[in-house]
């Protein structure tokens, strides 16, 4: 045992224990530093930081969503407004089983097929966070039946959101348009705009129509309250609130009567009528047929209602007025008359002998006219009362293809008008230089003769041809045209007017302008392709007619409409102003497959003059047959094959 002890170094072993000491409590010092140098970065350094962490888990910032503006006609009739409904709504995130849920809550409150179909719709378009309305419009029995079992239904709540709504229902939807759930497209232009954030909280905007196209008007700004929440989420208080700012509520030119008279005009036909006051550009009316409920489309519209208006042959979702292409016809001779006349071509006492048909120097084939055995000696006036082809055909020829678009443009042909709704096309004023990019072919100085008469390639919308005879009919003073005549401040009820803009201006001389005055008077009066729609009217009218051709005819054959389907019979298509001496209307009427244009598209261009500058609504007129008057052959909507010039009916 001596030995073993002697062996063993006691003071070693106490060095190693101390060292092992000095150096666990130098570890636990190091260790207690550090936990006291991050504590106090957290609390010193990062206090700000953390403290706004700790701000937003207690304080939610919720969006208010503001009052979309109202848009009246100019009388105030309302066409789009809003109001408070209870809407049951589901946040799917928050839901076991979304299918269970909806049959339990189907107990509660009625639930049909359609809102399922609405519900599913939108769900799939949408993110599992969001709230999904499942049912609007709930009533007060409804909603309190719900709030009694609300503790059964978690993630599901009634909220109370503003619903737009269309009280015309179908009256000039496709000028008013309608609003729909914001979609991933919608939220990018957003973006881009740098609007996302006004917003937050919404999820409809402004699909067609003025409420797409004046969306940042009638939206207003956004506002936020702070709410204090507690550990569950529960709001416990209101911190602040800034208060959302209304959107502004548009006051149009359009008066709703004056629609609703051309809308009925039409009755179960297809086409459009816009009516302009050609001083100042105001649109009248704006018509597109057929139309549609915009109610359909504001909560989701159901799958059945999107494929009858989608499939219809009818096509009802297409704003006619602005995206319906068609030849002119016979209507645009009154603009090539007088591009004639101001190149000096056909100034008076020039005259022509009609023969019927007319013939380009070396070439045999005949260019007819409606009449085959002509009209006889006609100068220009007489050529546009009774829309002479033979007159227009040899004035296009000499005049040229670039004279004539040149002249036409500066009437609004081959452009946008600039009117206030989206989606508008230029229609197509052709040229060489086009012809040569689009088919790679040379221009025929046969394509230049049926240009003349509104044949060939020409296409243009009816915006176009009502913006024309308005410019017309304003002495060549081109008025940009517009739907809203002012906006008013929904905060204060100020009235602020949109000031009319002058966009072109042509230099006419007066006399020529006389002699196509003078011609266009003489339609509507015995003697004239229209002498129905002038009949016992207290003012005198000034008007075009004009057909156009949906499907070729060969040459030689005479067109014959029973033996036609009803959808390849002509398009009828008529253009007035009124009063012919102080014009304070200007509008064009197109009318599918509706035959001539004298006697149907004119008699509804006479309801919609007669109401608008007397006051009350016409009594029936009767379509009779008209004069003789011009034929206009042209190949409907297709740019591709120029129009060809056999026998046809008159305008």
């Amino acid at each position: 045992m001596r030995f073993r002890s002697e062996l063993k170094n006691y003071q070693q072993e106490s060095h190693y224990f101390r060292m092992r000491l000095w150096v666990a409590g130098l570890l636990m010092l190091v260790c207690f530093g550090i936990l006291a140098a991050r504590m106090f970065h957290l609390q010193m350094t990062r206090h700000e930081h953390f403290h706004t962490l700790a701000e937003s888990n207690r304080i939610s910032l919720v969006p208010i969503q503001p009052n979309r503006g109202m848009i009246l006609d100019k009388n105030g009739v309302i066409l789009a407004h809003n109001f408070f409904v209870y809407s049951l709504e589901i946040t799917p995130a928050r839901v076991k089983d979304v299918e269970e849920t909806v049959n339990q809550l189907a107990e509660l409150v009625s639930i049909d097929a359609l809102d399922r179909k609405r519900f599913k719709k939108i769900m799939s378009e949408s993110e599992e966070f969001e709230s999904i309305p499942l049912r609007t419009h709930l009533n007060e029995t409804e909603a309190a039946r719900f709030a009694v079992n609300r503790y059964r239904f978690p993630g599901v709540e009634i909220k109370s959101r503003l619903f737009r709504h269309y009280p015309q229902g179908p009256l000039g939807s496709h000028l008013v348009g309608y609003i729909g759930r914001i979609n991933d497209k919608d939220i990018e232009n957003l973006k881009e705009s740098g609007q996302l954030s006004n917003y937050k909280g919404s999820d409809h905007i402004g699909k067609t129509g003025l409420e797409q196209y004046y969306e940042s008007t009638l939206h207003g700004k956004t506002g936020f309250k702070q709410v204090e929440v507690d550990s569950g989420g529960h709001a416990v208080r209101v911190l602040s609130s800034t208060p959302p700012i209304p959107g502004n509520n548009l006051i149009l030119s359009v008066d709703s009567k004056l629609q609703k008279i051309g809308e009925d005009a039409f009755g179960d036909r297809r086409g459009a009528l816009v009516a302009i006051n050609p001083r100042n550009g105001e649109v009248l009316a704006y018509v597109s047929m057929p139309t549609f409920d915009s109610n359909l489309f504001v909560g989701g519209i159901d799958t059945e209602n999107w494929k009858l208006l989608n499939e219809s042959l009818d096509k009802p979702l297409i704003n006619r007025p602005l995206r319906g292409i068609y030849p002119p016809g016979s209507t645009f001779k009154p603009f090539i008359a007088l591009a004639g006349l101001e190149a000096g071509k056909r100034l008076p006492p020039f005259s022509i002998k009609d023969p019927g048909f007319f013939t380009l120097p070396g070439n045999r084939h005949r260019y007819r006219d409606w009449k085959p055995e002509g009209h006889g000696v006609v100068d220009m006036q007489k050529a546009i009362t009774i829309s002479c082809d033979t007159f227009f055909y040899g004035l296009a020829h000499e005049m040229g293809i670039h004279a004539m678009t040149d002249f036409v443009r500066h009437f609004g042909f081959g452009q946008k008008s600039g009117i206030d709704i989206s989606g508008e096309l230029e229609g197509l004023l052709p040229t060489p230089e086009w012809k040569k990019r689009r088919w790679n072919q040379p221009w025929y100085p046969g394509e230049t003769v049926i240009f003349g008469i509104g044949q060939g390639y020409m296409l243009s919308t009816p915006m176009q041809l009502a913006q024309a005879t308005a410019i017309f009919a304003n002495n060549g003073v081109a008025m940009k045209p517009r739907l809203v005549a002012s906006i008013q401040d929904a905060r204060n009820d100020s009235i602020r007017p949109v000031e009319p803009i002058i966009v072109d201006r042509i230099e006419l001389h007066p006399e020529n302008v006389a002699i196509v005055r003078k011609g266009m008077e003489d339609v509507t009066l015995p003697g004239g392709t229209a002498v129905a729609v002038g009949a016992g009217a207290p003012y005198t009218v000034a008007a075009k007619t004009g057909t156009a051709q949906v499907v070729g005819i060969k040459q030689g054959e005479k067109y014959d409409a029973s033996k036609l389907d009803e959808r390849h019979r002509d398009h009828a298509l008529f253009i007035a102003y009124a009063p012919a001496d102080d014009p304070k209307i200007a509008l064009a009427v197109i009318v599918e497959n509706g035959g001539g244009g004298g006697a149907t598209a004119g008699p509804i261009a006479r309801k919609v003059i007669d109401y608008y500058l007397l006051g009350k609504e016409p009594a029936p007129i009767e379509t009779a047959a008209a004069t003789p008057a011009a034929a206009t052959p042209v190949t409907a909507v297709n740019p591709a094959t120029p129009a060809t010039t056999g026998d046809h009916p008159h305008d």
